[in-house]
């Protein structure tokens, strides 16, 4: 079973929602905040598998919940919602360490989808997102002495998995292709997050592409 987490401040939208995500076969939702705050607090109490956050709250904002919720789990797997796709929140709640990123209006079978990739390890991105990414990617050089010196930091195996991390393997399959264990593949992972200061998977295989490294 997913165990889920529903963070919203709109109470018909998250009460709805859990009460779709609770019928399908596989998925568990283990709790629902109805704020930021509320929301670290319940990821910290229940440690969920996915949490699904709100972008714009009253008390702190999405991306500033998934920063504090990954201070603590870096391993979490964090899915923002929002109406309204536009690339302030794209880049804000990606840039926190978010797994993925969809419109509330997303049907819920894509939702289901979404919340398994995130839970296997995989990021999975609306396609407003990606081409906000993409354009972040694209119009952004790289820094090429301070990239260097950060990936300097980086054991050979840790550049090894770097690379698979940025083809989009997850913990599993990144074992399988070096021929170690699963566990030892989530060290060299956050041995990696740690070593170049990122909040995530999803901008570790960002700032992989930026330096050339995939």
């Amino acid at each position: 079973m997913v165990r889920l987490l529903v963070v919203d401040d709109h109470d018909l939208f998250r009460i709805g929602l859990a009460s779709l995500l609770s019928a399908e076969p596989g998925l568990d939702v283990v709790g629902q905040a109805s704020a930021g705050r509320m929301g670290v607090r319940l990821a910290a109490e229940l440690k969920p598998d996915v949490i699904l956050m709100d972008v714009r709250m009253p008390d702190i904002s999405g991306p500033e919940a998934t920063r504090e919720i990954l201070a603590f789990d870096p391993e979490a797997r964090v899915l923002a919602l929002t109406v309204a796709s536009d690339d302030g929140d794209v880049s804000a709640v990606l840039q926190a360490g978010a797994c993925g990123f969809l419109a509330k209006d997303t049907p819920i079978d894509s939702l289901v989808i979404a919340i398994y990739a995130a839970a296997s390890g995989a990021a999975w991105l609306s396609p407003r997102a990606a081409e906000v990414v993409l354009g972040r990617i694209r119009g952004i050089a790289p820094a090429a002495e301070q990239e260097s010196t950060r990936l300097e930091q980086l054991s050979a195996r840790e550049l090894e998995v770097l690379r698979l991390i940025a083809d989009g393997m997850e913990n599993a399959e990144i074992a399988a292709v070096l021929n170690i264990s699963p566990r030892t593949a989530k060290n060299h992972v956050s041995n990696i997050l740690t070593k170049l200061g990122l909040p995530s998977r999803v901008q570790a295989a960002v700032y992989a592409v930026r330096a050339g490294v995939s």
